[in-house]
């Protein structure tokens, strides 16, 4: 009754939209009663009085997510109608078949509101424009995105649960297939294998991703590809760049079981886009959890090498002054052989790292490296020095700079002089074919005459911005530049610690004053002597200590050793684990960078315990004296079983060693028939003896009896 009060004849005067929606494919095939359900509203607009033919069905959106409707054509035609005054009511069998975003639905509602429009569910019928019912459904509209949210966060938790055991099935590249049992094992055709083995034993050869398709097409070989088609196979193709670098970056090949690489989302259109995550945040990386083509060493090499290659255009390498962060860069001489230092930068914990590197005997001779030394410890002690020893130079030192940037912005004033000229040869042109036309031919000395009026204009542009631009580039150098001059005589420490100051000027600053620097490595105290040699013969040393290793850094501390030790007496691994996560301990200790909040698992237990050479819990329990199960039934006279089922009843006691093993104690007394416990279990045992005799006794026939 309250439905029919609510329907007014201006609503039954336009159409009633019916919008039916499935999330997925699969559920419009396999979930028809829902369907069903949906098409059946249409009852409910007949009985409210609307006529068959004023009812319009929208069900083009099948198969698509209620969660965006950038991808729903069907909801966005009937968010349209809607909005020209077309729809009296609209129908869905729930809030979620309309939208399952809050945004969408607000929209909607926003919409039927300010065209008067009703909304229908299974529940009712609702008025936008009352109070109570805009309450309600925007009630329901949040609920059903809580639901949604819900959904995901279920389906994707069991997903990430499997994969960070490395047990979740992903689609495997070329080279690798399930067996039967699921195992990851390297594809059985032997021409993939050994293809695939042959890129990367090419490129440990060459070096570079671009050369290995070289020689693979100089070779005539073509690298295997497998379809997405089901069943489509593997087919063979011309190796391109783009397939090498996904087969060199991908850690499958490693035997890595790998998961969350990239981050897919959507876009305001709908279109689904991906970015890569960085190594330290993928959701999985389990190295050696199948058969691979190369170690994860080589795959960590492989990495770097790439990485080296594609900013070798980017790093400085030469002597003149770079934009590279290495302050001694063409200045730093090896203190062993003498020949200068090569700069190589990489990329470390989110940041670019400078090394000083001394290799032109391995490029010559294929020796090792002299040294290579750490750059930050130096450039910093080096800054500091130069900061001191400059003051008195830096007049001279603002008087070149300023030369620099007038010659500058003189070069720059030329090429907009070319660009005048250029521009007044144009208008020329154009003015003498305008004299040259018939003036009583008006359609073509109006064409004529607009082109020189166009080249005219761009030759007043021209001019404009010449005349802008002297006028900027004269006020930066008269005032700017003047003002930072100042400020490098009178204050050239603050300027240098400028984190706005460019590494370039750093190092002109530097050449006026430093000549070169001797760099010696120490590893015997972990540091590095600098003999710098000042302009005029003055020199100095300076010492700075090494970083520290990686292993260095992540090296657990001995005091956990000890714990672990300790704590082996009467624990085993999975308990271990558990009180050293209990007490806020981590792997590697509380400072392992990017992993600070590791957890201990009865793997890295074990891999303790391995590593350091602790004595296992087993050694331990057999030097007081346990027993394997063989041994104590042995040694009792009793089955296996037997002893199984004293321990269960606590006449024997069992000691875990791991998870699945228990070694065990040898009782003061044999338990004997006088135990009271024993006597139980004897009682027990020959009751279900006797009760098994007589259920297995054949009955006799009455001709037999």
């Amino acid at each position: 009754m309250n439905e029919s009060r609510k329907v007014q004849s201006h609503h039954l005067e336009r159409d009633a939209y019916l919008y039916i929606r499935q999330s997925s494919m699969k559920q419009v095939i396999e979930n028809v009663e829902s369907t069903k359900r949906q098409y059946a509203l249409r009852a409910r607009a007949t009985a409210l009085g609307w006529p068959d033919d004023r009812i319009v069905v929208i069900d083009s959106d099948q198969g698509e997510s209620g969660a965006s409707a950038a991808w729903r054509e069907g909801f966005r035609r009937l968010v349209t109608d809607v909005g020209l005054g077309r729809a009296g009511i609209v129908m869905g069998l729930e809030v979620s078949r309309l939208a399952r975003n809050n945004a969408d639905w607000h929209r909607l509602l926003e919409i039927c509101a300010l065209a008067n429009t009703l909304i229908l569910d299974e529940d009712g019928v609702y008025d936008p424009t009352n109070f109570n019912d805009r309450l309600l459904l925007g009630l329901k509209g949040t609920m059903s995105e809580a639901e949604l949210h819900v959904l995901k966060s279920r389906l994707r938790g069991g997903v990430l649960n499997k994969a960070r055991r490395g047990e979740y099935r992903c689609a495997l590249p070329t080279g690798f297939v399930y067996d039967e049992s699921g195992t990851v094992v390297l594809d059985p055709d032997t021409q993939v294998r050994e293809t695939i083995a042959h890129l990367f034993e090419t490129f440990a050869r060459v070096g570079s991703a671009h050369q290995t398709v070289k020689a693979f097409r100089d070779e005539g070989l073509r690298f295997p590809s497998r379809l997405r088609a089901p069943a489509a196979g593997v087919i063979f193709r011309p190796l391109t760049a783009s397939a090498a670098m996904r087969t060199l970056c991908n850690p499958r090949y490693a035997g890595a079981y790998a998961y969350g690489q990239r981050v897919y989302s959507r876009t305001i259109d709908g279109k689904m886009t991906h970015q890569k995550r960085a190594r330290d945040d993928w959701l999985a990386c389990i190295p050696d959890a199948h058969p691979g083509y190369i170690t994860w060493d080589r795959y960590q090499e492989n990495l770097r090498l790439l990485a080296s290659n594609g900013r070798g255009y980017d790093v400085a390498r030469a002597s003149p002054p770079r934009e590279g962060g290495a302050l001694l860069q063409g200045r730093a001489v090896c203190g062993r052989c003498g020949q200068h230092l090569r700069v190589r930068y990489r990329e470390a914990r989110g940041k670019i790292e400078s090394w000083y590197v001394c290799d032109r005997a391995t490029d010559s001779r294929a020796e090792p490296n002299c040294q290579s030394l750490a750059g930050p410890p130096i450039d910093e002690a080096v800054g500091l020095l130069v900061a001191e020893k400059m003051t008195p130079a830096a007049v001279e030192l603002a008087i070149e700079i300023r030369k620099e940037i007038e010659a500058r912005y003189e070069e720059a004033d030329q090429l907009r002089c070319r660009a005048i000229e250029r521009a007044q040869i144009d208008a020329d042109l154009a003015q003498r074919r305008f004299m040259m036309v018939d003036p009583g031919n008006r359609l073509v000395a109006d064409t004529l005459e607009s082109d020189w009026n166009e080249k005219l204009r761009a030759l007043e542009k021209a001019r404009d911005e010449r005349e802008r631009a002297r006028h900027e580039d004269g006020i930066a150098i008269d005032e700017a530049l003047r003002d930072r001059l100042v400020a490098m005589t009178t204050d050239f420490k603050r300027l240098w610690s400028d984190p706005s100051t460019p590494n370039r000027e750093r190092k002109r600053m530097l050449a006026y004053v430093v000549e070169d620097a001797t760099l010696v490595k120490q590893p015997a105290d972990g540091t590095t002597k600098i003999h710098i040699r000042f302009r005029g013969g003055q020199t100095t040393t300076l010492t700075t200590v090494n970083p520290k290793a990686s292993w260095e850094k992540v090296k657990t501390p001995a005091e956990l050793v000890e714990l672990v030790d300790r704590l082996l007496d009467r624990h085993i691994y999975d308990e271990i684990a558990d009180i050293l996560n209990a007490r806020g301990l981590h792997p590697g200790g509380a400072a392992w960078p990017g992993r600070g909040g590791a957890r201990f698992t009865p793997k890295r237990v074990q891999y303790l315990v391995h590593t350091y050479d602790l004595r296992p819990r087993f050694d331990r329990l057999r030097a007081r004296g346990l027993l394997t199960k063989k041994e104590l039934a042995a040694r009792l006279g009793i089955h296996e079983s037997t002893l199984t089922s004293w321990v269960k009843h606590g006449i024997i006691k069992a000691h875990a060693y791991n998870g699945h093993a228990w070694l065990y104690e040898e009782p003061a007394t044999h338990p004997t028939k006088h135990c009271s416990r024993w006597d139980r279990l004897s009682n027990r045992a020959a009751a279900a003896r006797a009760s098994r005799s007589r259920n297995q006794r054949p009955r006799l026939k009455a001709k037999e009896v």
